[in-house]
């Protein structure tokens, strides 16, 4: 086992904070249009095939470059991939911002989704070559909030500045942040790599197969990106073969894109498939709450935003508690506790707007999914990253983060497929452009009963993730208090 540490950079919280304004800006790209896509949708007079594309691409181009970034990260060190990706993220926002049709917002988010890979993949890993050991449990438990509060406040942000700039208000917003986030971070991030590692050869046929293969995933599971009912069957097939042709690849070559020895440990795999779990089951709820507030009960984006504000609140909550939690309590104890106040979550909130009250009600049950999400992120993140070897935490991060990105995608395409399944073109449309309560009762009824059906559908995940928590390994990796202790932990070396 290689050592988790070097010598303590002298000013670990400068890099925290540093970082953490750079997260705040990729979440709110990614969460901030949920509320705001109703606007963009009228305005931009997008179809909802253009509209899924303007959510789902940045989260598709993220996902499918984020394990590429992971092992340049570990080759050619994280700060120089780190601000190269957040200087490509403040630039294509500019370009969101002055776009002037749904194909140059598209377009614009795509080039976003590749700075923020970059960002995402070096966010954690930073973290973790800065700090010691026995600070390290309460960074990783306040960078999980601070992504957490990022992705949950974004819809607020994102309805206020619509309401005040119109739907350029986000993009307004975050560049600015952007900005910022690399004044702050070019002084505070060391540099150099933290622990010497000799150059390797960079796997490239690794790298395209990898992007094709979850591309051609991607494409086959969210028919809605495209009118063409053909291309996600055929994407099924490409992706079958991709993945054959990717795993002979990688088993063969000496440095490969993905360290397949990583799942030798059965905690570490056990820990990515909750990720996984958490993120379907979790992401799409503030989409859900969203089109249903606007679409059935005719709200603005500002008040749509607010509904989710106790998510945020939970969140908050919980993560910051866990970072003190982890030291005395195992990871599958509290990951599946969370997992658990997530499914009771996503049920309350389900039953209450299929009860046909005012969407409101679903505040209460909100703050508990919020406290599920806050609970689950930091011992899973904590035990995956002290697990994997040092010079593997680029790409053990990287992996986290594209099945963490993956699920994010998922959950938003499984929503959006199953609350319009079943309308008429122009009634799809309208629920994605808020107008729905124009049309007639029976289409609204569909919808309703749709999002019903999503609801319970995100649920039932859930319950599967509390499954794949319990059966974590009873000796998994618990933070240490001292390096020693973290040298000899036995659980460490625990192997499937």
């Amino acid at each position: 086992m290689v050592s988790v540490t070097a010598l303590p950079h002298p000013h670990p919280w400068r890099v925290f904070a540093a970082t953490s304004v750079g997260v705040v800006a990729v979440f709110l790209g990614i969460s901030g249009l949920t509320v705001a896509l109703p606007t963009v949708t009228r305005e931009l007079g997008a179809s909802a095939a253009q509209s899924t594309w303007i959510l789902l691409g940045y989260m598709l181009v993220t996902t499918a470059l984020i394990l590429v970034f992971g092992r340049l990260a570990d080759i050619i060190g994280r700060r120089p991939l780190y601000l190269a990706g957040l200087v490509v993220f403040a630039a294509a926002t500019g370009l969101c911002m002055l776009a002037p049709s749904a194909n140059w917002l598209i377009a614009a988010r795509l080039l976003q989704g590749v700075g923020a890979a970059a960002v995402v993949t070096n966010n954690t890993a930073l973290l973790t070559d800065t700090f010691p050991p026995h600070l390290l449990g309460r960074a990783l438990g306040w960078n999980a909030t601070v992504a957490a509060v990022a992705q949950v406040v974004g819809p607020v942000i994102g309805g206020a500045a619509t309401a005040a700039f119109g739907w350029r208000g986000l993009f307004v917003v975050c560049l600015p942040v952007g900005v910022i986030a690399i004044v702050a971070s070019v002084p505070a991030i060391p540099r150099g790599p933290r622990i010497p590692a000799r150059r390797e050869p960079f796997d490239l046929a690794g790298s395209i197969l990898s992007t094709a293969l979850l591309t051609a995933v991607v494409l086959a599971l969210t028919p809605g990106v495209t009118a063409s009912w053909w291309l996600p069957g055929v994407c099924a097939v490409a992706a079958i073969v991709l993945a054959v042709v990717f795993t002979l690849v990688q088993i063969h070559r000496a440095h490969p894109l993905v360290d397949v020895t990583l799942f030798r440990n059965r905690g570490i795999t056990l820990v990515l498939v909750a990720v996984l779990v958490n993120a379907v089951a979790t992401y799409a709820v503030a989409l859900v709450v969203s089109l249903y507030a606007q679409a059935v009960e005719g709200v603005s984006a500002v008040s749509a935003g607010v509904l989710v504000v106790p998510v945020a609140v939970g969140t908050v909550v919980a993560a910051a508690a866990a970072g003190s939690l982890v030291l005395r309590f195992a990871p599958r104890t509290l990951t599946a506790t969370g997992m658990a106040l997530n499914a009771v979550g996503l049920l309350g909130v389900t039953l209450t707007m299929s009860a046909g009250g005012p969407i409101a009600m679903t505040a209460p049950f909100l703050f508990v999914l919020g406290c599920g999400t806050g609970l689950f992120m930091t011992p899973s993140t904590s035990a995956l990253m002290l697990t994997a070897p040092a010079e593997r935490r680029g790409i053990a991060n990287g992996l986290r983060s594209t099945l963490q990105n993956v699920g994010n995608l998922l959950s938003t395409a499984l929503a959006l497929a199953i609350a319009t399944v079943g309308l008429s073109g122009a009634a799809r449309e309208a629920a994605y452009g808020g107008t729905l309560g124009t049309l007639g009762s029976d289409e609204l009824t569909t919808f309703v009963d749709n999002i019903r059906t999503v609801g319970l559908v995100l649920t039932a995940v859930a319950c599967v993730g509390v499954v794949v928590c319990r059966a974590f390994p009873r000796r998994h990796v618990s933070l240490p208090v001292s390096e020693p202790d973290l040298e000899s932990d036995s659980t460490l070396k625990e192997s499937a």
